[in-house]
């Protein structure tokens, strides 16, 4: 039986291959077309995109389960990498996943989601009791704040659903992401699926993380002022004069704009929804936000004047901005970088762009597991209930690899971040080359 000689070709070939009609990767050493791929890839095209011609492995092994490795054959190109090798740092991070997949904390997934849904339903009736029964403008004011905490715990089981199979099969996990998504907070699992497999793949990268990409309303690093150009929307961050003036106060305007933010999120929807993209079950989505913008404006009308209606939205959205103030303080104040992360420091850039929150373990639910968001991030497949269990052994792992593993509490993280708003906005004070025309519009065109 004759012996198949193996095909070898260098990194900086496979370099070449990184282009959408030409797109090469790499796991383990073995080379992979997936041009053709990418539009039905589950985790959608962008993160192909940014991490084609390279390897792979580290992030494949984060976010796919073992299931996910029979269906690569079909795609081998017949090539391996000739010089492939891997730090000391994914070798031990290849190792934790091992070990943790051995210990079985994957499928432990608990029963949180079914006691969040149950907590869900029971302030929803609550909600629905205290507006149409109830005459107290107290009351109603109450009930707008409990809405808003039930979008907080609402937005935790559709995270949760789309990072790892929270229900029996597939079809209900789909199910429960669109109806904790688009049914009951207004905003798409798509365009959730859509930003935020990008933010995971790049943390912090500055011109491919969309969760930093906020001008002209905020800039976390002087960089932003550069018109640098966002390759996740294919167009320039115009920082122009209403940019600048924004900026300038970001560290008193912070509070305020993220209350309202909300807005944009539902502003955005419907810009995906309604778009000419590839958008993944585009019709159970819209039907979703259709479910939304049926009973919450109904239920705002049942009030009986426009001050309480006002009142009760603006309840609503202030206690909900306490979970975008979370996700801001995860990785505002954390290290920025340009590019992308190659496969070799890709563990590393998820250690430095990503802050935890220090909590007792009696406040897990209220931050939905997102409190330890490195381990999250290294682990995203990882249940909820499991991440406290492993965090001990990820702030080893940082430990010996000389890795930062930021831990500071709600109020230090609130501290931090309003650090980095201000460092930024007096260096736009002080900047003195003119800037391009006010493109008002990138207000509205800010996604996320």
């Amino acid at each position: 039986m004759a012996v198949v000689e193996k095909k070898y070709i260098t990194v900086e070939e496979l370099k070449e291959h990184n282009k959408p009609e030409d797109l090469w990767i790499s796991i383990h050493g073995k080379v992979y077309n997936v041009t053709y791929w990418k539009k039905e890839h589950p985790g959608g095209d962008i993160p192909l995109l940014n991490l084609g011609g390279q390897d792979v492995t580290d992030a494949f092994i984060a976010y796919h389960p073992g299931t996910a490795w029979q269906y690569l054959d079909k795609f081998f190109t017949g090539h391996y990498l000739k010089d492939h090798n891997f730090s000391d740092v994914s070798k031990d991070y290849r190792k934790l996943v091992f070990e943790f997949n051995k210990m079985g904390l994957f499928d432990k997934k608990g029963h949180g989601v079914v006691y969040v849904f149950c907590l869900v339903a029971f302030l929803f009736a609550v909600v629905l009791y205290g507006v149409l029964c109830c005459e107290s403008i107290l009351v109603h004011m109450l009930c707008g704040g409990l809405l808003g905490f039930l979008w907080m715990q609402s937005a935790y089981v559709g995270h949760d659903s789309g990072h790892y199979q929270t229900m029996s099969t597939p079809f209900y996990n789909n199910f429960a992401q669109i109806l904790t998504g688009n049914c009951l907070t207004g905003i798409s699992i798509a365009w959730w699926k859509w930003t935020h497999n990008a933010h995971h793949i790049a943390v912090n990268s500055l011109d491919y993380d969309p969760d930093l990409q906020h001008i002209p309303v905020f800039a976390v690093s002087s960089q932003l002022f550069n018109n640098i150009t966002s390759y996740f929307y294919g167009r320039k961050l115009e920082f122009d004069a209403f940019a600048r003036f924004m900026v300038s106060y970001q560290h008193w305007t912070f509070y305020p704009v993220v209350i309202v933010a909300r807005v944009n999120l539902y502003v955005q929807t419907f810009l995906l929804l309604f778009s000419k993209r590839k958008v993944p079950n585009r019709a159970m989505n819209i039907m979703g936000i259709l479910v939304f913008w049926t009973w919450f404006p109904l239920l705002v009308l049942c009030l009986p004047s426009w001050t309480e209606r006002v009142m009760f939205v603006l309840a609503s959205f202030t206690v909900t901005s306490i979970q975008h103030i979370q996700f801001c303080l995860n990785h505002f104040s954390a290290d920025v970088y340009m590019g992308l992360p190659t496969g070799n420091d890709w563990f590393e850039k998820q250690t430095k762009g990503t802050i935890d929150i220090s909590c007792s373990s009696w406040m897990d639910w209220f931050h939905g597991g997102l409190q330890f968001q490195l381990e999250h991030h290294l682990f995203p497949r990882l249940p909820r209930c499991q991440l406290r269990t492993v965090s001990p052994f990820a702030i080893e792992l940082c430990k010996k690899h000389n890795l930062p593993y930021r831990s500071l509490s709600f109020l230090e993280a609130n501290v931090a971040t309003i650090k980095t708003l201000r460092t930024a906005a007096l260096q736009a004070r002080d900047l003195s080359n003119p800037v391009p025309k006010n493109l008002l519009w990138e207000a509205v065109n800010t996604h996320g």
